[in-house]
C-alpha cells in the first residue's frame, strides 16, 4: 500500500478553525524530459510564494527524491503505480479521497481517470500529434477520445502559450474562457553563464575543435531535423574561404538509430563527416554547448512552447527558430524567424546569423533580455491564483 509522509503542523493546516485547501499534484512523469522540467521547476516556484494553500506531491519515493527537504504546507505521498496502469483508475481517486484533497493538478493531458473525488485541472504541453498528421503514432483515434474527455471534464485547463490555448480550441471545441495560460520559463540551471572553463571542458569532452551550429531536443519528425540537414549543407558550400569554413552542425537529442532516415539524409546531403550526433547530455553540459555554438537551429514544424531557444539566448547564442505555432510568441524580435518548410529559408537565415555581425550582436543583447521575460516564480503565482480561484469556487 502507498505509504506518505507525516502529517503538517495543525497551523498549516487550519486558520482561523477554516480549514485551508489541499491541492494534491501528480508529479509521477518527473523523470520526463520535457514534462520534468515543468513539474521541478513549477513545484519550486510554489514553494518560493507566502503560503496560501497546502500541497500534496504524489509520486513514487524516487520522483519525491527531488524534494528532500518540504516546507510546512507542502507533504509527499508515495503513489508507486504508474498513471497509465489500469489499477491507477481506482487508485488515484482512492488516494485523494482519503488525502481530502480539494483540488488535482495533472501536469500533463493524459490518463485522467473518469471519476474523481475532486474537481481537476489539466496542463497542455503541446498536440502536435493532432496538428501535424506526420506527429501521429498508432492509436492516434482512441487517444483523441482520451485527450478530448480529459479536457472536456476539467474544472480549467492551463496552456504553456497561446498557440497551444488556440490548438485546444481548434481541435477540442473548449471555450476561450476555460484555458488559462500560464507560461513556461528556462531552468535556473540554464540560466546562469557558463564560463570559459566549463565550455573548453565540453568541447574538450566531444572532440568539437571546430565552431558549429547547433540543435538541442528531440529528433521526431516534426522537429524538422532533415531540412536543417539540407540546409546546413547548402550553407557550408558558400562558407568557403570565411572564418566558418570548419562549421560543423551538431545535433543533441534521441539517438539517430531510432531514426534511420536522418542518417541517410546526411549520407545523401554528403555530410557524414560535417554533422554529429551526440544524443542526450547532462544540463552542466548542455549549458556550456549552448555558450560555445556560433548559432542555435530550431527550425520545428509545431512547438507548444518550445524552451531550447531560450535556453540558448540565455548563453548569449544567435538564435534561428520556425516561424510557425508558437515560437515567434516565445522568442518574439530575439531571433531570426524561417519558414521551417523551406530548405532555402532555413539556410537564408543561418547564414546571416553567422556572416552579420552587427546582427549577431543585436541579437545577443535582444536575446538576453527575452528570457528576462519569463519566470517560474511568476508563472506559480499564476497557477496558484487559477488554485484559488477553484478551490474557493466549489466550496
Amino acid at each position: 500500500m502507498a505509504t506518505e509522509t507525516a502529517l503538517p503542523p495543525d497551523r498549516t493546516a487550519r486558520t482561523g478553525g477554516t480549514a485551508i485547501p489541499l491541492v494534491a499534484m501528480d508529479v509521477r512523469r518527473i523523470d520526463h524530459f520535457g514534462f520534468g522540467t515543468h513539474i521541478r521547476n513549477t513545484v519550486r516556484g510554489l514553494m518560493e510564494l507566502p503560503p496560501r494553500l497546502r500541497y500534496a506531491l504524489l509520486g513514487s519515493r524516487d520522483d519525491l527524491r527531488q524534494w528532500p527537504q518540504l516546507p510546512d504546507h507542502f507533504r509527499g505521498v508515495e503513489m508507486e503505480t504508474s498513471e497509465a496502469a489500469p489499477s491507477n483508475l481506482l487508485r488515484l481517486p482512492w488516494r485523494l479521497r482519503q488525502l481530502g484533497a480539494n483540488l488535482l493538478h495533472v501536469p500533463h493531458h493524459e490518463w485522467v481517470p473518469l471519476w474523481l473525488p475532486c474537481p481537476y485541472l489539466v496542463t497542455v504541453h503541446d498536440l502536435v500529434e493532432f496538428v501535424l498528421p506526420q506527429a501521429a503514432g498508432r492509436g492516434r483515434g482512441l487517444r483523441r477520445r482520451l485527450v478530448r474527455r480529459s479536457l472536456q471534464r476539467a474544472a480549467r485547463i492551463v496552456a504553456v502559450s497561446e498557440s497551444t490555448r488556440r490548438d485546444i480550441m481548434r481541435q477540442f471545441r473548449v471555450p476561450f474562457a476555460h484555458i488559462q495560460v500560464v507560461k513556461n520559463a528556462i531552468d535556473e540551471e540554464l540560466r546562469r553563464p557558463a564560463n570559459g572553463e566549463e565550455r573548453a571542458q565540453a568541447a574538450a569532452r566531444y572532440a568539437l575543435d571546430a565552431p558549429f551550429v547547433l540543435y538541442a531536443g528531440s529528433v521526431q519528425p516534426h522537429k524538422n531535423i532533415g531540412r536543417l540537414i539540407e540546409a546546413f549543407a547548402a550553407l557550408k558550400a558558400g562558407l568557403v574561404g570565411t572564418r566558418w569554413e570548419t562549421l560543423k552542425l551538431v545535433v543533441i537529442g534521441d539517438k539517430p538509430a531510432r531514426h534511420p532516415g536522418l542518417r541517410r539524409t546526411v549520407i545523401r546531403s554528403r555530410m557524414r563527416q560535417e554533422v554529429r550526433f551526440l544524443g542526450f547530455v547532462p544540463r552542466e553540459t548542455l549549458r556550456a554547448l549552448y555558450a560555445e555554438a556560433a548559432v542555435f537551429a530550431f527550425p520545428s514544424l509545431h512547438e507548444g512552447f518550445g524552451l531550447p531557444p531560450l535556453e540558448a539566448m540565455a548563453q548569449g547564442t544567435p538564435v534561428v527558430a520556425s516561424n510557425s505555432a508558437s515560437l515567434p510568441e516565445v522568442v518574439q524580435q530575439a531571433a531570426v524567424l524561417v519558414n521551417p518548410e523551406n530548405v532555402f529559408d532555413i539556410h537564408r537565415g543561418l547564414r546571416q546569423c553567422l556572416l552579420d555581425e552587427e546582427l549577431r550582436q543585436k541579437l545577443r543583447a535582444a536575446g538576453l533580455a527575452q528570457v528576462r521575460q519569463f519566470s517560474w516564480r511568476d508563472s506559480a503565482r499564476r497557477l496558484e491564483d487559477i488554485y484559488c480561484s477553484l478551490v474557493y469556487q466549489t466550496r
